[in-house]
């Protein structure tokens, strides 16, 4: 299938569009952009140099992809955008080219990033990531696989936030969240197991019945986080879920979320 493009689009020569795509009327795409089979380019969105988006995406009117970044450290280096595929960029989404951290700020595959939301410079996000109306996800943030972030979330710099958790919305994120977890209250706390999204994901009684003995052994049951470690990796049964968990808190020198109480 030829791709479709508006003669009122504006395709730099060095565009690179595969066959399929869909380029509306006043969309401006620069040199150095690459754009996947079937995705659709909505009118007036802007996607600039150094940007690869994948195929069968959805970029809205008025999503800017692949600008500078906001860094004054920022010194002109060749650095990235790169979305995956089936991902939907809604309308005014802001999405930044990174520095020489990274030197690329990635999307994954099957996201949805709702209107006004805006991802700065070496921001990572995973496969199947919702992150609602006017989130605001601060540079270098890591956010894994399958985590929804409600509206207005606000994501502190350097910050990662763990695979299939939930972030309530209006929230303000200033430490890891740590994976399988619902996050909501100021400051910020674990308040459960992201059960009912775990379930339908496929995960089996089981396993959220093993996630949640250990949170409880992490949050309710020790005083402070290194005792909970070493209880929960000497007297929990060993699972794949526990690897993730207690390799995640290692790994976390910013520090996790507070617990309930």
């Amino acid at each position: 299938m030829p791709s479709l493009i508006s003669p009122q689009a504006h395709i730099s020569p060095g565009a690179s569009i595969a066959d399929g795509a869909i380029i509306e009327p006043f969309a401006y795409i620069e040199d150095n952009v690459k754009i996947g089979s079937g995705t659709w380019i909505g009118p007036h969105a802007v996607v600039h140099s150094g940007t690869t988006i994948g195929e069968d995406c959805k970029v809205f009117s008025g999503a800017v992809i692949g600008a500078i970044p906001q860094d004054l450290k920022f010194s002109g280096e060749d650095s990235k955008v790169v979305v995956g595929d089936r991902t939907i960029i809604r309308e005014c989404v802001t999405i930044n080219r990174a520095t020489a951290d990274r030197m690329v700020t990635k999307v994954g595959s099957d996201c949805l990033l709702m209107a006004y939301c805006h991802l700065a410079h070496d921001v990572f996000v995973g496969d199947h990531v919702i992150i609602a109306n006017s989130g605001n996800i601060a540079g270098h943030v890591t956010i894994e696989d399958w985590a929804i972030l409600e509206g207005m979330v606000g994501v502190q710099q350097f910050v990662t936030i763990g695979q299939h958790s939930f972030v309530a919305g209006g929230s303000m994120v200033r430490k890891n969240i740590p994976p399988f977890v619902k996050a909501a209250r100021e400051p910020l706390s674990f308040i459960g197991v992201n059960s009912i999204g775990l379930r339908r994901r496929g995960f089996d009684n089981e396993q959220v019945v093993n996630i949640e003995d250990i949170y409880r052994t992490l949050y309710v049951q020790n005083g402070n986080i290194s005792q909970a470690l070493r209880v929960a990796e000497t007297e929990l049964p060993q699972s794949d879920e526990k690897t993730i968990i207690l390799g995640f808190i290692s790994a976390s020198d910013k520090g996790i979320i507070r617990g309930p109480f």
